[in-house]
């Protein structure tokens, strides 16, 4: 065997060493690839429904929203409604109602009827059981300074 041989001998036994690893990387690639595949082909079989399912609670949350916009200008033309009633009625009855107020206790006042203003009784110290009026008060002070 001369050299030439045995250099096309080492040539080719790195050559199939060569072939056979990039054989396996490509299996090894393929079989990722197929398990890739079946990895997408789940998600968007999982997928689709869920997007469905979204789809249906947005449609959902816009009816709710459109019925709660609803009920809140209802609510606020009701508050109108009622700040201009409340506002009528003061302006009708209140008037009124102030100056028959205002001449019933002119009449109680002209009559000499002080039902407004309790009777008060006068003044009076208690000393050990013994009821003393202001002047008599006064004395006693005097006394003890």
């Amino acid at each position: 065997m001369s050299g030439g041989e045995v250099a096309g001998i080492l040539v080719a036994v790195f050559w199939a060493i060569l072939v056979s690893f990039l054989a396996v990387a490509l299996a090894r690639l393929a079989q990722t690839l197929r398990a890739t595949t079946k990895l997408v082909a789940d998600v968007t079989e999982q997928a689709v429904p869920l997007l469905a399912d979204a789809s249906a609670a947005v449609r959902s949350a816009q009816t709710q929203i459109d019925r709660v916009d609803s009920i809140a200008s209802d609510v606020q033309e009701v508050t109108s409604n009622a700040s201009a009633l409340s506002t009528t009625v003061a302006s009708t009855f209140g008037g009124p109602l102030v100056k028959v107020a205002a001449f019933g206790y002119g009449v109680r006042r002209a009559l000499g009827r002080k039902d407004d203003a309790p009777a008060r009784e006068p003044r009076r110290t208690v000393i050990v059981g013994r009821t003393v009026s202001r002047r008599e008060k006064r004395k006693l002070r005097g006394k003890r300074d």
